[in-house]
């Protein structure tokens, strides 16, 4: 299955103050904006959301469709059959999307320990 980018998005209590310590830590602006409360970072391939309250938990996160600088890969699998073979394998989801859909649209699930994971594809 390919997931595309993966990043971990964390909710953040002072997303200024997260991301100055993040910075220390070397991670750069990648993309977000603080005045709309949520900020991506990057240190090499390595990339981290912070979300100024308004994700319920910390969350893994993959974009189909995107490598890790949001740029669009040529072949991957859309969320719609990522849903699919989810639930196929009986994995519950917390949310699903339109399988008649096309285009932007996510699922999310947690894993066995309560991890959320959302599968978020942009394109």
């Amino acid at each position: 299955m390919k997931l595309g980018a993966f990043s971990v998005s964390l909710n953040v209590k002072d997303l200024a103050a997260s991301r100055d310590f993040y910075a220390h830590l070397g991670f750069e602006e990648f993309g977000g904006n603080l005045e709309h409360g949520y900020l991506i970072l990057k240190n090499g391939e390595t990339l981290l959301g912070l979300f100024g309250g308004f994700i319920e938990q910390n969350t893994l996160t993959f974009n189909p469709g995107w490598d890790a600088n949001a740029q669009e890969v040529a072949e991957f699998d859309d969320v719609r059959e990522i849903q699919k073979r989810l639930k196929a394998a009986g994995i519950a989801l917390r949310d699903e999307c339109d399988e008649d859909g096309s285009g932007p649209a996510h699922i999310s699930l947690l894993d066995p320990d309560g991890h959320a994971i959302l599968i978020d594809q942009h394109r």
